[in-house]
C-alpha cells in the first residue's frame, strides 16, 4: 500500500513565487540574493505555518546555487538545521559554533537554520551572541520564531527581520482549490471558505483541516458536512435569523436558538458569529465594500438578498446588541438568558418600521 503523504509536505513550496501571501518577504530575499546584500543573521518571525521554515530552507538553496558551482546533492552538506525546542542547551549551541568555525568543503556558504529559536535558554542565547555579532564570512544564520518577543533584545539587533503575516481567506482559499483540482476533490467553493476561515491565517492548518476533510467526507466537500465536522454553524441559520428578527418573531427566534444548543453548538460562538453576519450584511449593502465579504459566490448572493431587506440603523444596532451579549454572556450567572434577551432585542428592532407597513397595506 502507497504511504499517504500529507498535503503540507506533498506541496510545500520549492521556489520563492510557490510560497503563498509573504510576496513582500520572498522578493525583498531575491532581490537581496541578485544584488548581493544579503545579511548574515536573519529573524523570520510570525504565527505558525505560514511559511518561515519553508523560506528559509528556499533561501538556502538559493544562496548555494548563487554561490557554488555544486550539484544539489553537495548543497545538503551546506545546509543545517536545529530544532531550538528540542536542542536549546548551552551544549548544543557550543557544538553548533564549533560548526560554524569550518569553512565549506564546497561552495562558499554554510547556512545555519535555528527553527523555534525563542525557545534557547538565555545561556545559550549569550553563547550564541559573539558568533552571531562577528561571524565568519562563510557563515548565514536564518532564525525562525512564532515568539519574537522572548528573543533578547542583543540577538534581535544583530539580525535582519522579517516579519510573516497571516495568509488572507482569499490566498489559503484558493491554495485548497488549486490541489483538490489537483487531487481530483469534489467540493463546493463555500466550504473551502469555511477552512480558510477556520485556519486563522495558517495555511498549514488549513492543509491539515482539509486532509481531515477529505478523508471524512470521502473526497466531496460540501457545505454540510464541512461544517458538521468543524462545529461551524451553517450560514442558512443566520440567514434564517435574520428573517425571523425582521418579521418580530420573538418565539421562532427562541426555538431556533433552542435547536443550535441542542446540537451542541457553543451559545457564545453563536452569538459572536451572528454579529459578524449583521456585518456582513452591513458590508454587503454597499458596492464599495462588497468586496470586503469573505464568502462563496452563492452566499454572496444571499448576502447581497437579504441585505436589501434591512436598513442600516437595523444592522448598526443589532451588532452591538450582539456584541453586548457577547460580553454579557461571560459575565452573566445565567449565559444563555442573555442570548435570548439579545434575540428579543433583535426581534424588536424593526417593530416600528412593521407597523408602519401594516397601516399602509391596511390603508
Amino acid at each position: 500500500m502507497k504511504n499517504f503523504v500529507v498535503s503540507a509536505r506533498k506541496y510545500r513550496p520549492l521556489e520563492f513565487d510557490a510560497v503563498v501571501g509573504q510576496s513582500h518577504i520572498t522578493h525583498t530575499l531575491e532581490h537581496a540574493i541578485d544584488n548581493n546584500q544579503l545579511a548574515q543573521a536573519l529573524l523570520f518571525c510570525g504565527p505558525r505555518g505560514v511559511g518561515k521554515t519553508t523560506c528559509a530552507r528556499i533561501l538556502a538553496r538559493k544562496i548555494n546555487e548563487k554561490y557554488g558551482d555544486t550539484d544539489e546533492h553537495d548543497f545538503a552538506f551546506n545546509i543545517f538545521e536545529l530544532d531550538a525546542a528540542s536542542n536549546n542547551s548551552v551544549e548544543d549551541i557550543r557544538n553548533l559554533i564549533e560548526q560554524v568555525r569550518y569553512a565549506p568543503q564546497v561552495g562558499k556558504y554554510k547556512v545555519y537554520i535555528i527553527d523555534e529559536v525563542h525557545m534557547l535558554s538565555n545561556a545559550a542565547f549569550n553563547a550564541f551572541l559573539k558568533t552571531l555579532e562577528e561571524p565568519p564570512a562563510h557563515a548565514i544564520f536564518i532564525l525562525a520564531t512564532t515568539e519574537k518577543q522572548k528573543i533578547i533584545p542583543t540577538i534581535l539587533s544583530r539580525c535582519q527581520i522579517y516579519d510573516f503575516k497571516r495568509i488572507e481567506i482569499d490566498d489559503i482559499k484558493d491554495q485548497l482549490k488549486k490541489i483538490a483540482e489537483e487531487e481530483g476533490i469534489q467540493y463546493e467553493e463555500d466550504a473551502i471558505y469555511i477552512i480558510a476561515q477556520k485556519a486563522d491565517g495558517g495555511l498549514r492548518d488549513a492543509l491539515s483541516i482539509f486532509d481531515r476533510l477529505v478523508t471524512f467526507t470521502q473526497k466531496n466537500l460540501t457545505v454540510a458536512a464541512v461544517s458538521e465536522n468543524l462545529s461551524v454553524l451553517d450560514y442558512d441559520y443566520y440567514f434564517k435569523i435574520t428573517d425571523l428578527s425582521l418579521k418580530n418573531d420573538i418565539p421562532g427566534l427562541l426555538l431556533i436558538f433552542h435547536d443550535i444548543v441542542k446540537k451542541g453548538f457553543d451559545p457564545q460562538l453563536f452569538i459572536s458569529g451572528l454579529g459578524s453576519h449583521f456585518r456582513d450584511l452591513m458590508v454587503a449593502q454597499n458596492p464599495q465594500t462588497i468586496a470586503l465579504l469573505e464568502v462563496g459566490v452563492n452566499t454572496k448572493q444571499k448576502y447581497l438578498q437579504q441585505a436589501q431587506s434591512c436598513s442600516s440603523r437595523m444592522l448598526i444596532d443589532a451588532i452591538e446588541i450582539c456584541h453586548q451579549a457577547d460580553i454579557n454572556f461571560r459575565n452573566s450567572k445565567s449565559p444563555k438568558l442573555s442570548i435570548e434577551i439579545a434575540l428579543m432585542q433583535l426581534a424588536s428592532l424593526t417593530v416600528g418600521e412593521s407597523n408602519i407597513i401594516k397601516k399602509k397595506n391596511s390603508g
